[in-house]
């Protein structure tokens, strides 16, 4: 359903023009409160007083019979002095039979009269009525015509989705537009393909899938894939959110839905895309469970009927994107319903350096910018931050007041969104820096030592986000699989600065909270998602599934549970023991490291390597080390 743009600048002149009427129809109105009502008397008396303004005297012949004797009459004077008479306008009501003497007292008193006829431009009737016509029109623009259309009160049961025309849309995205993701492009491009020449399709006998499922991570190029699709396809294009269904009342959704559908049947062939689908699309908990029945459950049986039901549904293609694949009812991924899902992964190397190529076409890069180098550095990284990369680092490079993006901004930009910012400016005390340069490089020393850790990048002792320092590790290449010793190697590496630590000070702090915190989440996963616990072997003690029905019992015993803590705890306690090894093998370039983080600050991952290997400055031990 096509929604229509409001324009503000209207709805203020329609206002306007409404509120405009109404006053001139006030001030025409001679019944308007704002005329100072005399006697006889009290006219004369003003007259005496030389309160009259004008000396001709106007009368004033009315519809409605009544005759009125009218002009301008000054205030009576205040005890200031200085301060000027206010005006005000009166009238005198003329009793028929009774002027001609009046009329000869106003001549005896000097007064010139003149008769004017005033009549008003309309009756009384027709005055009333057009207040009454003013108010409907009013009533209707405010809230009628508001509560009755698609995002009005009345209106809620309308469908809430955006008919897209890819013809007249000037910002229109293409393939062209989507990179790094050449399976999932390919795969919905057959789409486009179908509704352009679907003879092609029919003459084997094919039937184009009904609904496609884009699953992925968030950030992945899924909406973009979709409005790719709308740019390419000639076809009508709705475009809905699914949190657009729910609303406070109960069935909102599912009239929403079955309105969708219909507007789209009526424009078939076209494309119906739901953002976000996981939102009216989880799985249905049943009458019997606690929260059962919930609204959003008769949305999606609506949709299960509207996509694969009684009621013919040709040429109306569905597309839905989520990153929670885990959570949808099973009944909507079905064949007939999604019969396809398109998996929108991160990007590889190759995929990545064509995303920074496209992201970069506007950008102004300096000769030594290698975008290649930026995409392997950058494993992990989905669509949405390598874009994010590029604009922090112009941004950067405006602040340094730079004619171009050179390659130390990309890498600074590039640290500052996987590591956040550095805080040059957070004060803390020469000790508080001495700890935190020991701290750093125990990490930074195993970092290097370990054989199955990732290649260190680089290491600082600038504060940077929440942490007072950090040691920044990047894989060479992508990484599709992760072995037991790289784990195990993970796990003492959350060792070093604890134990290099201890070394210099004697005592612990709170400095390696998130290392024991990301020691134990690691040894925990060995041992219950992946198997790889000497004692457990082959066996899986994951937690339950969120969206259960009810609560289940747990899936091991409390004895299974405690050995799993004990076996949690050993290989901990082995992995902390293997650090503190490697460390005390190689106290002197512990020491060395540290000294060089104090006086540089930060240091490169090749110049901690040649420090490490003793291809790098030979500082000699300090004597006021304390002994572990």
């Amino acid at each position: 359903m096509e929604k229509k743009s409001s324009n503000p600048a209207k709805s203020w002149l329609i206002i306007g023009a409404i509120a405009l009427t109404f006053l001139l129809l006030y001030r025409a109105n001679p019944n308007a409160p704002l005329i100072k009502d005399l006697t006889r008397l009290e006219f004369c008396r003003a007259l005496d007083e030389k309160r009259i303004v004008e000396p001709i005297v106007r009368f004033t012949d009315r519809d409605d019979g009544l005759t009125f004797l009218t002009g301008e009459i000054l205030e009576p004077k205040t005890a200031d002095a200085a301060s000027e008479q206010s005006k005000s306008k009166y009238r005198v009501l003329l009793v028929p039979g009774e002027n001609e003497q009046f009329m000869q007292d106003l001549f005896k008193r000097g007064v010139e009269v003149k008769v004017e006829e005033k009549r008003s431009a309309m009756s009384p009737f027709m005055t009333q009525l057009i207040f009454f016509l003013g108010f409907v029109a009013l009533f209707y623009f405010f809230f009628a015509r508001r509560m009755g259309g698609g995002d009005g009160m009345f209106g809620f049961g309308k469908s809430r989705a955006r008919l897209l025309n890819s013809k007249e849309d000037k910002k229109k995205v293409t393939f062209g537009d989507v990179a790094g993701i050449d399976e999932a492009k390919e795969e919905v491009q057959e789409i486009v393909e179908f509704l352009r020449t679907p003879d092609n399709f029919r003459k084997l006998g094919g039937r184009i899938p009904k609904g496609i499922l884009l699953v992925g991570p968030p950030g992945t190029g899924k909406t973009l894939l979709a409005r790719a699709i709308a740019g390419e396809a000639q076809v009508p294009f709705f475009a809905i959110s699914g949190s657009d269904f729910e609303e406070m009342f109960v069935g909102v959704g599912a009239s929403r839905m079955r309105d969708m559908f219909a507007e789209a049947k009526k424009k078939a062939p076209c494309i119906v895309f739901i953002d976000e689908i996981d939102s009216i699309g989880m799985k249905r908990t049943g009458a019997g469970a606690i929260g059962g029945n919930h609204a959003y459950e008769q949305t999606l049986n609506t949709m299960l009927v509207e996509m694969d039901g009684f009621d013919a549904n040709e040429g109306v293609i569905v597309i839905a994107a989520t990153n929670r694949p885990d959570t949808l009812d099973s009944a909507l991924l079905r064949p007939g319903r999604f019969d396809r899902q398109v998996n929108v992964e991160l990007p590889t190397l190759k995929g990545r350096e064509q995303i920074l190529a496209l992201h970069g076409a506007k950008i102004k890069f300096a000769p030594d910018a290698d975008l290649k180098r930026v995409a392997r550095g950058t494993p992990g990284f989905s669509g949405a931050d390598l874009a994010n990369l590029l604009n922090e680092a112009a941004l950067l490079a405006v602040r340094k007041h730079l004619d171009a993006v050179d390659m130390a901004t990309l890498d600074e930009a590039r640290d500052k969104v996987l590591w956040g910012r550095e805080r040059k400016s957070a004060g803390y005390s020469q000790k508080d820096r001495e700890t935190t340069a020991w701290h750093e490089a125990g990490h930074a020393l195993l970092q290097v030592l370990l054989p199955n850790a990732d290649p260190l990048h680089k290491v600082t002792i600038i504060p940077r986000g929440r942490a007072l320092g950090a040691t920044m590790a990047l894989p060479e290449k992508d990484v599709l699989n992760r072995s037991r010793e790289y784990f195990l190697d993970s796990i003492v590496l959350c060792c070093g600065g604890r134990i290099a630590e201890k070394l210099f000070t004697g005592d612990i702090s709170t400095g390696a909270a998130q290392d024991i915190r990301q020691a134990t989440e690691i040894a925990r996963s060995m041992v219950c998602r992946y198997g790889m616990s000497e004692k457990f072997g082959f066996q899986s003690f994951s937690e339950q599934n969120a969206f259960s029905a009810a609560e289940l019992p747990p899936a091991y015993s409390e004895a299974t549970s405690q050995a799993i803590d004990t076996e949690v705890s050993e290989m901990i306690r082995a992995a902390y023991a293997k650090a503190e090894r490697l460390i005390a093998e190689n106290r002197c370039q512990l020491e060395r490291l540290a000294k060089a983080l104090l006086e540089k600050e930060t240091m490169d991952g090749r110049e901690v390597e040649a420090l490490v290997k003793g291809d790098g400055e030979q500082l000699p031990p300090s004597e006021e080390t304390p002994q572990q």
